[in-house]
């Protein structure tokens, strides 16, 4: 079984859920419900935590050095906006810091200087524009600041935890949860594509960030050794993980996720990926991205060159067409789409799938239950796995039909024994074992000129073949023998109940 495939809140104890369940609880009750606006404002106060410790540390190198190489976040004049003083208040008075500007500090509140801070707050604060401060009660305030205070911040692989817990949430609401793939699927793909040491990684629909976030904690499970190499270090906490994101509060939470997982300066780009100014080329060499569908844009509000490979309003499509755009020359991609992708008739449709067929290598289509996106969406969605290389190399197509991901298909969602994802991960490794597997077996090649003359239909009931158990039935007349036998027997006994009457 591949050791990545988990589910995060197994990561956690029992003690810390309680305690996020707590804060979010306690949002609930103080009149925040909207579990987006939760986040937020959680993660408002944790990045001011974050500032307060940093500068700390600061403080306690100047003891011990007499100086430091890091610039102050903080002035001395600044002392009320530090978490550390004002989480030591009483409510009112913390409000006061956080609602009215302080006078004799250029007017500022704790709020104003986290989100005007600049470069020494690191990338999350370059991200901060549009942001509002919504607690409104001073108790709850207070009551926040304090539980924050208790949490094992200072450790990176439980912060990013408990973090994602908290962003699970979203989901468990029934609020927005189209912006979470399940983490097991993103797991999965993940160790499907086994990110590389010189790759770049992108997902231009990036949501909540799980997807850089899981390539991350692969590469710092599987590759310790790289972060040992200064030149690795430098790419890994520069320009390695990117994102693209349309909603303003998703960036910022994304934002957040990836600094409590260490990564501090993600490259993230604010606004829609598949608008006029988005002209990134050839720059990812690895892709990872479950984009929204069943969107349609206005042909305005598209970049011009998307259209030229496929003329089409649905976002599903142009969001392929984008990425193969942005994909660097031998750069990889794994890409969640709805079946209708597969097999839609419209030239948009084929034209995108004789793209990836003909022009670039195809490698693979992974079939997954409906179920997966349960309770939120029952589509039926694939994985398709693709490289560019704008001269075909599509030989034959690897496919797989998932019936299991731990999990039953339904909404509840509960967890169960059956599960193909480590099948899928060893038989996606191991493509030299698939030549022999038959077309009834659950992963079988596909030889792209089957797909050519199939008007490239990529769905996989185009081509698994069905075994169907012969069944046999009695003859009508034996049948109508027996219904006669009954019916006389039930006579008979008819006959004797009016006798004891």
């Amino acid at each position: 079984m591949s050791k990545l495939t988990f589910d995060f809140t197994t990561m956690i104890t029992g003690e810390l859920k309680s305690q996020i369940d707590k804060i979010w609880n306690d949002f609930w009750t103080g009149g925040i419900s909207n579990p987006l606006t939760v986040i937020e404002q959680f993660t408002y106060l944790i990045f001011l935590k974050q500032l307060d410790d940093r500068q700390i540390t600061i403080d306690k190198e100047k003891q011990l050095l007499g100086s430091s190489k890091k610039a102050d976040i903080y002035t001395e004049e600044q002392k009320a906006l530090r978490w550390s003083f004002f989480k030591e208040l009483d409510p009112e008075r913390m409000m006061d810091i956080f609602r009215r500007p302080q006078t004799d500090l250029d007017n500022l509140t704790a709020f104003d200087f986290m989100r005007t801070l600049g470069t020494a707050g690191g990338k999350f604060s370059e991200y901060m524009k549009g942001a509002t401060f919504m607690i409104e009660s001073p108790s709850l305030l207070d009551s926040v600041v304090q539980q924050i205070d208790k949490l094992p911040l200072s450790n990176r692989d439980t912060k990013g935890d408990l973090y994602e817990y908290m962003l699970s949430k979203i989901a468990e609401a029934g609020t927005n949860g189209q912006f979470r793939t399940p983490r097991h699927i993103i797991r999965m793909m993940v160790e499907l594509m086994n990110p590389k040491q010189d790759d770049t990684i992108c997902d231009p629909a990036m949501g909540t960030a799980g997807f850089l976030v899981n390539a991350a904690e692969y590469i710092q499970e599987t590759h310790e050794n790289w972060l040992l190499e200064k030149s690795f270090r430098e790419h890994y906490y520069g320009n390695m993980f990117n994102g693209m994101e349309i909603d303003p509060s998703m960036l910022r939470i994304a934002s957040m996720n990836l600094q409590l997982h260490g990564i501090e300066n993600p490259i993230l780009i604010s606004g829609s990926a598949l608008a006029e100014r988005n002209n990134v080329s050839s720059q990812y060499s690895l892709i990872l991205a479950n984009p929204p569908f069943k969107g349609a844009l206005n042909s305005n509000d598209v970049e011009s060159s998307l259209l030229k490979m496929t003329n089409t309003k649905k976002t599903e499509l142009l969001f392929l067409s984008l990425m193969l755009r942005m994909m660097t020359l031998g750069g990889r991609a794994a890409v969640i789409v709805p079946d209708g992708v597969l097999f839609g008739s419209s030239t948009a449709h084929k034209a995108i799938r004789q793209e990836l067929v003909d022009n670039q290598q195809l490698q693979a289509v992974i079939s997954m239950p409906s179920g997966v996106f349960k309770p939120y969406a029952g589509v039926s969605t694939a994985i398709l796995i693709f490289t560019k290389t704008n001269s075909g190399g599509t030989d034959k197509v690897w496919y797989y039909d998932m019936k299991a991901d731990g999990y039953s298909l339904d909404d509840k969602r509960n967890a169960t024994n059956a599960n193909d994802i480590p099948d899928i991960i060893t038989r996606y490794l191991n493509l030299n074992n698939e030549p022999n597997r038959a077309r009834t077996d659950q992963s079988f090649f596909v030889p792209a000129e089957e797909i050519r003359a199939n008007a490239y239909d990529l769905s996989i009931n185009r081509y698994k073949e069905v075994v169907y158990e012969e069944v046999s039935y009695e003859k009508p007349a034996a049948i109508l023998e027996q219904i006669a036998q009954i019916d006389q027997e039930r006579q008979t006994l008819l006959n004797e109940l009016k006798g004891l009457l």
